[in-house]
């Protein structure tokens, strides 16, 4: 059964010079148009895969609190009116520092949103001129005192690392400033230099001067060292909670869990089908207004595909696989199955094997890309 949803807001004040996500400019967009759109979605959706209730609700971007009030409340109002709600444990919204007036806190507390996740990326003024970044860090402390005030305490913040000039002492002060939030949860990420965004432009001029392989192993180690430091548990490669205050709705991702995923280029998984939504958000109207699903793609997952992914999704997380879960949902030992390349990974010490679980060494998290990949087209 079908207990997650995702929500795609694509709308930005400012677009970053590293974000590859399905994003427009919010000057001159149907935004009207488009809530009423994702309320169809979600309608015509539930008809064909229903559910007894969710568990998580996340609602990403693009900038969603980019929403001016009335459109955020009424956006909220299509949620609560349509999502089947009985039994939400997390409702979670991503926001820009800045972005959220006490007015916006309120409608989203009054909405039953629980759990903020605000795009702070550093805490340094000119990386975030160079990342293309309009908040300061004095807008991530306002932001997160107000949170607090209107009664949010599960408060996450989304830092980033390896970025373009940046040094080790440069993160290792953002991560001061970051534990001065006292927040309950941390996502940090290195950069990755997608196509289609400035950072690729550049890149390809020989014009970004990023830190290296070398100093961003090296400040993913400090982050995890800092982390468990300051009573962080890390429960994947790149999330930090205080015990109870782990991502449930990311969970669902690697936990390889079916998930809704509503909105101009929103991902799902539903009944075994990968599928893809259109992209442009003039187009994703269009579509719902003719009465079809916005699905540009509609992949149906083999068993096959399904094993390697419950792996390499699986192994994302710091407990790993359970051998018995694995077990018990493919009637297969993944021991057996994977009996190759969890050999060669145990040979070079990226992984261990210890009572029920499969998991990824300290080394082996700072390689979990080439971890994964030998998980491909073994089954």
């Amino acid at each position: 059964m079908i207990k997650a949803a995702y929500l795609h807001i694509p709308f930005c004040e400012h677009i970053c010079h590293y974000c590859d996500f399905n994003k427009v400019f919010l000057k001159g967009q149907p935004v009207d148009d488009y809530l009423k759109s994702i309320e169809k979605e979600i309608i015509m959706t539930l008809e064909a895969f229903p559910t007894d209730g969710l568990k998580t609700i996340f609602v990403g971007g693009g900038t969603p609190t980019s929403l001016n009030e009335r459109q955020l409340d009424r956006f909220c109002q299509i949620m609560n009116r349509t999502l089947p709600q009985n039994g939400i444990v997390e409702f979670t919204f991503e926001a820009n520092p800045g972005d959220l007036t006490k007015n916006k806190l309120q409608i989203l507390k009054d909405a039953g949103v629980n759990r903020l996740s605000l795009g702070v990326q550093t805490f340094n003024h000119d990386l975030l001129e160079r990342i293309g970044r309009v908040h300061r860090s004095e807008d991530v402390y306002q932001t997160v005192t107000a949170a607090k005030k209107v009664g949010f305490d599960n408060i996450s913040v989304d830092l980033m690392f390896s970025l373009p000039t940046q040094t080790i002492a440069d993160f290792k002060e953002t991560l001061r400033e970051a534990f001065s939030l006292d927040i309950p949860h941390y996502s940090a990420y290195s950069l990755m230099i997608e196509p289609k965004t400035v950072f690729y432009n550049l890149m390809k001029k020989g014009k970004l001067p990023t830190p290296g392989e070398d100093i961003e192993a090296q400040m993913y180690e400090m982050l995890m060292e800092e982390m468990e430091k300051h009573g962080f548990r890390q429960y994947e490669i790149s999330n930090f909670a205080k015990p109870g205050y782990e991502s449930k709705h990311n969970l669902t991702y690697w936990n390889n869990e079916f998930y809704y995923g509503f909105g101009a280029g929103a991902h799902s998984y539903v009944n075994g089908f990968r599928r893809s939504n259109i992209g442009p958000v003039k187009k994703y109207i269009e579509k719902i207004n003719s009465g079809r699903e916005p699905i540009i793609e509609n992949h149906y997952v083999t068993l096959a595909e399904q094993m390697e992914e419950e792996m390499f999704l699986g192994l994302r997380k710091t407990k790993g696989i359970s051998i018995t879960h694995f077990n018990r949902k493919f009637a297969k030992n993944p021991l057996q199955l994977f009996e190759d390349p969890i050999n060669e990974l145990l040979a070079k010490q990226w992984i261990e094997v210890k009572d029920d679980y499969i998991y990824l060494t300290k080394q082996g998290r700072l390689l979990g890309n080439e971890v994964f990949q030998v998980f491909l087209g073994v089954v």
